[in-house]
């Protein structure tokens, strides 16, 4: 039978049901236990005789004659259900004639065994909460190499995104993944908590878009008649409230860059940014390596994992390196002492593009990105960032070409991104109308001048440091997902044509 006829059949029960006097969509269900409190101690349950009342989906259905049978299923677990038009009653028993497998409801009973020593909730009364009009899609499996292998529809990667309701109903590991988000956001935040940092909410919508190198989205207030931006970072507003006599700060939430989307970004992202007052890039170090080893250690319950074909180990004690000297490692260039028409042209003899305004740090960055990154597998605090390409950063007392940053890389991949967090007002304004000099050369995503950040500059920023980290990239490497669609509920996808 197409879905076209059984949804045309199920719109038909919906009518009889209707002409019974059922409301087929009541307000509220008189649930008295969810499903796994009647799986533990099941003698005991039976024993007792107590009328239980449980609701949820009906998620298998068979009836013969005066009998049915049925699984009721919530978020905690699956039941039988034996229902009787003896027990029922005939009216009673006629509604559950009209439920298909798909449709919500609660059931009034006690607990028992049947002949077959099947637990069972033998049903005295049934209770229509929600009619189901479409057919749900029914899992198929096979085994392969001893393995059980799913083959329905819900295996078409593009269909699970676009109809993530049904994905999370039919494949349950997947709902899995993000209740395992939710569990490490919120034991991010215990983290910080304890560590006497407040968190915040600033603003989405910002007058000017900085703290990253990125393209924003654009939007237009009607009654201010004023264009604005979807933040791409959340670093200067954060400041801002040092100036302001926080000390410890942090927030969770999206941010938004209007560019490419691959299996490690998406347009729409959750980040988490800290700053601390008196603190520098080593601390900055030390609170991600402990954090991420307790998010592995204490959340998920392992220190190794694998991810992006690789596996990685989180215990603490994290390599900490230069960039010049990872690139000296793998490549044996000297970049620092090398000339800049040396880079530019190993640059181009390999096709690699080269942004305009670019100098010879931004040209050492490039040849790292490009030929060392992906090769850096476990936990790596790649540090002594170019001073061209960091100008949020104070600049390191021995080297003032290169910054005080570091990005925490493993398997290939960037996950973190840290400052000694620049707070001269006269250097950071350099800092930014030399970006500004490169956007109107064409680089479309260098910083713009923020004269209002610059101005909270000169009242005093204390020294401190900073750290952003990728939570959705986290979350993919903790749960093992190798792309990021995977670890997001609803990913912004191609239109479906």
């Amino acid at each position: 039978m197409s879905d076209n006829q059984l949804i045309k059949l199920r719109k038909e029960k919906l009518a009889k049901i209707r002409e019974l006097g059922i409301d087929p969509y009541p307000i509220k269900s008189e649930r008295t236990h969810k499903v796994d409190a009647v799986l533990c101690d099941k003698d005991s349950w039976v024993e007792s005789e107590e009328e239980v009342v449980l609701a949820g989906r009906l998620v298998a259905m068979r009836r013969q004659g005066r009998v049915g049978f049925g699984n009721i299923e919530d978020d905690s677990g699956r039941i039988q259900l034996f229902v009787s038009q003896k027990e029922t009653g005939e009216e009673n028993y006629e509604l559950f004639k009209l439920c298909d497998s798909g449709d919500f409801v609660s059931a009034k009973g006690r607990l028992f065994y049947t002949n077959m020593g099947e637990y069972s909730l033998r049903v005295k009364e049934i209770t229509l909460l929600s009619k189901n009009m479409r057919p749900i899609p029914a899992v198929k499996e096979k085994i392969v190499d001893g393995k059980s292998v799913r083959y329905d529809e819900f295996s078409d990667i593009e269909l699970r995104y676009r109809k993530r309701y049904l994905d999370l109903l039919l494949n349950p590991e997947h709902r899995k993944v993000f209740e395992t988000r939710s569990k490490i956001i919120s034991a991010i935040r215990r983290f910080l908590d304890e560590r006497g940092y407040v968190e915040v909410e600033t603003p989405i919508l910002q007058p000017l878009y900085g703290g990253a190198n990125a393209r924003p989205f654009i939007t237009h207030h009607n009654t201010l008649d004023v264009d604005l931006y979807l933040r791409i970072a959340v670093e200067l507003y954060l400041k801002r409230l040092i100036v302001g006599g926080f000390e410890r700060v942090y927030e969770i939430g999206k941010n938004f860059r209007n560019e490419g989307m691959d299996r490690t970004h998406n347009p729409e992202f959750t980040m988490l940014e800290f700053y601390e007052a008196y603190s520098d890039l080593d601390g900055m170090m030390d609170m991600a390596e402990e954090m991420i080893s307790h998010l592995a250690r204490d959340i998920i319950g392992k220190d190794s994992f694998h991810y992006n074909g690789h596996d990685v180990i989180l215990t603490q004690g994290f390599r900490r390196a230069g960039m010049h000297e990872l690139v000296e490692e793998h490549l044996g260039m000297d970049v620092l002492n090398e000339d800049e028409s040396i880079l530019r042209k190993f640059l181009e003899d390999r096709k690699i593009e080269i942004p305009p305004g670019s100098g010879k740090g931004r040209l050492i960055s490039i040849i790292y990105e490009e030929f060392v990154e992906e090769k850096l597998i476990q936990p790596t605090f790649v540090c002594d960032f170019p001073k061209e390409i960091s100008p949020l950063a104070k600049s390191k007392p021995d080297n003032p070409l290169l910054a005080d940053r570091f990005e925490l890389v493993m398997a290939g991949g960037e996950f973190a991104n840290a400052f000694s967090e620049l707070n001269d007002p006269m250097d950071q304004r350099m800092r930014l109308e030399a970006q500004a000099k490169l956007k109107a050369m064409g680089d479309i995503e260098a910083n713009v001048v923020d004269e209002d950040f610059l101005e909270a500059l000169e009242y005093g920023m204390p020294p401190m440091g900073g750290l952003g980290i990728g939570i959705d990239r986290l979350i993919m490497l903790l749960t093992e997902n190798d792309s990021i669609k995977e670890v997001i509920l609803f990913p912004q996808m191609k239109p479906d044509n």
